[in-house]
């Protein structure tokens, strides 16, 4: 499974971006899609996730702040982040596992999220 990220970039404080996130190769329809980021010095923390069912969890940082969501036709994910803060800067990983079988997680590249105060 191949995980290609797009989205990052700089913004200000309270504004937004969306990343979106298209997996190819072996998809397995039950799986689960996620975002993860990592700041500098830190280790790589849960965003939030999103099951092919449509079953959500959110990092208590994130809650009211962001959403995730999906299209499995595409089998794309996206997380919209709005009142963005300078504490959310970091790479934002993306992520695939099918919830069945191996539960193989899968990673992307990486993409950067600055957010200036």
């Amino acid at each position: 499974v191949q995980l290609q990220a797009s989205g990052g970039g700089l913004v200000q404080a309270g504004g937004s971006l969306r990343l979106s996130c298209a997996a190819s190769g072996r998809i397995f329809s039950i799986n689960v899609m996620g975002w993860y980021r990592q700041a500098p010095g830190k280790q790589r923390e849960l965003v939030a996730t999103i099951t092919s069912g449509g079953s959500t969890n959110y990092a208590d940082s994130v809650k009211g702040r962001f959403t995730i969501s999906r299209d499995n036709a595409k089998n794309t994910v996206y997380l919209q982040m709005n009142s963005l803060k300078p504490e959310d800067t970091a790479n934002y990983y993306c992520t695939w596992a099918p919830l069945i079988g191996t539960r193989q997680v899968y990673w992307g590249q990486g993409t950067k999220v600055t957010v200036s105060s």
